[in-house]
């Protein structure tokens, strides 16, 4: 009975307990959560109703906006309420839930990420061949691939970061149930955690780094080879503001898993933890999209607002 109920619930320090203006704070958060919520429904509607996103490219853009979604509504809303309501405390079960989903959303978004890589290297380097090589059923078994992996990575760590004896203080030093954060409540040796955590990003960060890596090194060669300027710089600035991503996204990721923990603070923590829970499905669909002339045209179109220009 005792132990059940040491692990009955936890605390969640959040954001907000750190903050010299923690009502400004979220305030902000929940513009930029609604800011989310809407640029990627928006998005996921705009490539369902109209028939010229039926592209390989945006199939990949909805699957990405879907998991935006779900990543961000698995935080952000239980962070926001605990501060309205005065509650910081989440039960084992919820925590355990919350563990599991950010880790498949987050494992899936990582391949996801690789797999669009791969489709622009295919689509820029191979135009002629690209229907035939992208075709819908490749479509759809990379996209099942990608949530595939990503349930094995929460699949692998939940039940084990779950079932350590929580014997320390019940306070996580941060605004969800993270497995660094929750690791360092246990009183048991990590060290299988550990190796297992570390290998698991060896095959979810470093595997579609490789991938995202060689596709636009390819890419950046094809275009140098471009005889025109324009289809150049068009394909340019398309990788470029790709690769802001997947560096801000993975980039983050790999200092929260990969790097030891004697560099991390729960301060560092807490901000890195940010971009990739928060600021991320805030960006994708402005960098992958809505700057997209194809996407404006969709969006103007669904409106019934015709161009200024």
């Amino acid at each position: 009975m005792s132990n059940h109920t040491e692990r009955s619930y936890f605390i969640l320090l959040g954001l907000f307990s750190q903050s010299k203006h923690p009502t400004l704070l979220c305030v902000v958060i929940f513009v930029i959560f609604l800011m989310a919520l809407t640029g990627n429904t928006i998005l996921i509607l705009l490539i369902l109703s109209n028939t010229h996103l039926h592209t390989p490219m945006y199939f990949f853009i909805s699957q990405l906006s879907v998991m935006d979604v779900m990543y961000i509504s698995v935080t952000v809303p239980k962070m926001l309420m605990d501060q309205v309501m005065g509650v910081k405390k989440i039960s084992f079960p919820e925590c355990g839930i919350q563990m599991f989903l950010y880790l498949t959303l987050g494992g899936s978004e990582f391949f996801l990420l690789a797999a669009m890589a791969y489709d622009r290297y295919l689509a820029i380097c191979y135009p002629l061949h690209y229907p035939v090589l992208m075709n819908y059923r490749i479509c759809l078994f990379l996209a099942s691939g990608c949530w595939f992996l990503g349930s094995l990575d929460g699949f692998m760590l939940t039940p084990i970061t779950m079932t350590f004896p929580f014997c320390r203080s019940r306070e996580i030093h941060h605004f969800f149930c993270e497995v660094p954060a929750m690791m360092k409540l246990s009183c048991s040796d990590t060290s299988l955690i550990k190796t297992i955590m570390y290998l698991c990003c060896v095959l979810m960060l470093l595997i579609p780094v490789t991938v995202i890596s060689s596709s636009y090194s390819f890419i950046l060669l094809t275009i140098y080879r471009m005889n025109s300027a324009e289809g150049r710089k068009k394909a340019f600035t398309t990788c470029s503001s790709h690769m802001t991503v997947v560096f801000l996204f993975y980039g983050a990721a790999i200092y929260s898993y990969m790097i030891p923990r004697s560099y991390h603070t729960p301060d560092k923590d807490l901000v890195v933890s940010l971009f990739y829970t928060i600021l991320t499905p805030v960006l994708n669909p402005l960098i992958y999209s809505f700057r997209n002339k194809d996407v404006t045209g969709a969006l103007e179109k669904m409106l019934n607002v015709e161009p200024v220009f």
